[in-house]
């Protein structure tokens, strides 16, 4: 059946996975998908990640972290949904919990983190916020 929002899909899985302690968890492919599973890894929310090859659609399987048994990620949230899509100039990108947790924003250059954004004056559409 298919999704109409792949991404929050996504951040679904990954969230219901780390409070179930999981190891890991496969989910379908996209490029999306993998450019947020390149920042989870690069912002150390993630051990790793890999696409997993079928005759379909490819899996993404993602390692989940954590750290005496407590999950790296503590929150996900979708900000831009297919019905209500938020744009912010590079000024006026948010800062989640101060800076403790990261923003996923979607420029012309790819997805990029709060303060890669703002370190490059882009702005562009907020995806989600992880912390």
């Amino acid at each position: 059946m298919p999704v109409t929002d792949p991404i929050a899909d996504f951040l679904t899985r990954l969230r219901n996975a780390s409070k179930a302690k999981k190891v890991r968890v496969d989910i379908p492919a996209s490029n999306m998908k993998k450019s947020l599973a390149g920042i989870l890894k690069q912002q150390r929310f993630i051990e790793d990640f890999s696409v997993v090859e079928d005759n379909k659609q490819n899996l993404l399987r993602i390692q989940l972290k954590y750290s005496n048994g407590v999950p790296a990620i503590n929150g996900l949230q979708r900000i831009s949904t297919p019905g209500l899509r938020v744009y912010k100039s590079s000024q006026e990108l948010p800062k989640v919990l101060n800076g403790l947790g990261i923003a996923v924003i979607s420029t012309q250059k790819g997805l990029l983190t709060d303060k890669e954004a703002r370190r490059e004056a882009l702005g562009g559409e907020v995806v989600c916020y992880i912390w």
